[in-house]
């Protein structure tokens, strides 16, 4: 039996209407999870790059790889995983920070980890950090002393080192 494991698949789509649709009916008509999904223009604006996040066996990433490229607009599939690649993730986060103490704390852990202000308010402050989806899980961890407002994470992009 395979290793069940977390797998960062690039695929390369035709910037089409529909195709978002017709990809993530694939992963839910066939009751795999889709952790993380990112959709954008490449440099070239009739095609799209997406970077989804699933957890499968060898056997069902096979199966995934294939239905991938059965479907019409999809260009390439490749599974980062195993591979050599970069991936980033970006968070926002509001803080509610009611003492002068608090403030500081989070001043402090913000330094630390290298998160930026992007608001400051009296009682709440803004933060924002990108890196790779262990930092950004660490740092939504480390802010477990605070009461967190507000809160968006924008998935994994990744590009192959290769």
């Amino acid at each position: 039996m395979s290793e069940v494991k977390m797998h960062t698949i690039s695929v390369l789509v035709k910037n089409k209407f529909g195709v978002l649709a017709r990809v993530a009916g694939l992963f839910s008509g066939r009751g795999y999870n889709i952790s993380s999904l990112t959709v954008t223009a490449t440099e070239n604006p009739e095609i799209s790059k997406m970077t989804i996040v699933t957890i499968g066996d060898e056997n069902i990433m096979e199966q995934i790889d294939k239905q991938l490229r059965k479907l019409v607009d999809v260009i390439t599939v490749n599974d980062l995983t195993g591979s050599r690649f970069i991936e980033r993730e970006l968070v926002l986060v509001k803080v509610k920070v009611d003492t002068p103490e608090k403030k500081t704390e989070l001043l402090q852990l913000a330094q630390v980890v290298g998160a930026k202000f992007i608001t400051v308010s009296k009682y709440e402050l803004g933060l924002e950090l990108a890196g790779r989806s262990e930092l950004i899980d660490n740092f939504i961890s480390l802010l477990s002393d605070f009461t967190i407002t507000d809160l968006a994470r924008s998935g994994r992009v990744a590009v192959s080192k290769d």
